[in-house]
């Protein structure tokens, strides 16, 4: 989730029709590399075993601390994509980002795997129907959801707070919590493909394909939770 536009710039709607489509082509293809990238780091982790020791590892921790690591390095590299006019370290920052996603995923998914046959598959499926579908009603209805910001900050601050409260006193984050979770990462994919279609500037894709690929990946996490919730 990211602001809008950066001072300065044009927005990529007030340019021509055919800046507007390279820049969604662009924003696009990026967000299709880094989920093959993400695919692609996670395939290795099974096929060479390493996934059971990084597991291990990453579940050592405080789940706080790998929390604060992730926000860390969400913040860090939204900033650097965002911000910085090097297109290498915007690449940097996009790839830096899918990395730090996939080792986070890595127990979950591990845990999916072995006692869940054919969960990881069902929860792509999910994923990205529903983020085809939100896709399908910003390009369709051209609305600007930018109004969405603010709902998105409260409700992101309460999350974390919920998470916080579940670790520091050691209660289950339910059902209903994956299920709010879920719209709340749905609503972050209107956003910010509302954001794509009027406000990004048009040097700006590795930025947004950034932006919308943690939405996914955070749909992708609470739509995998849910289903092994509903298993149980």
């Amino acid at each position: 989730m990211q602001d809008q536009a950066l001072p300065g710039y044009i927005p990529v709607s007030e340019l021509s029709t055919e800046a507007r489509s390279n820049f969604i082509t662009k924003t696009y293809s990026h967000v299709a590399a880094a989920i093959l990238l993400f695919t692609v780091i996670e395939m290795y982790l099974f096929s060479s075993g390493l996934v059971l020791p990084l597991s291990q590892w990453i579940l050592s921790f405080n789940w706080l601390l790998i929390v604060g690591a992730l926000m860390l390095v969400g913040w860090l590299s939204t900033h650097v994509a965002h911000n910085v006019t090097s297109r290498p370290l915007q690449y940097l920052a996009l790839a830096g980002f899918v990395a730090a996603q996939a080792v986070i995923f890595a127990p979950l998914l591990l845990i999916a795997a072995t006692s869940y046959p054919g969960i990881i598959e069902s929860a792509v499926w999910i994923t990205l129907l529903g983020t085809g579908g939100l896709t399908a009603v910003a390009f369709i209805t051209r609305k600007d959801f930018s109004f969405l910001r603010s709902i998105l900050v409260w409700a992101g601050v309460l999350a974390l707070v919920a998470i916080v409260g579940a670790v520091l006193f050691g209660f289950e984050l339910g059902t209903w919590f994956s299920v709010a979770m879920i719209g709340f990462a749905g609503a972050a994919v209107l956003y910010d493909t509302s954001n794509i279609i009027h406000h990004y500037p048009e040097d700006r894709y590795v930025g947004a394909a950034l932006a919308l690929f943690a939405s996914i990946a955070l749909m992708f996490w609470y739509v995998l939770r849910l289903l092994m919730s509903s298993r149980n």
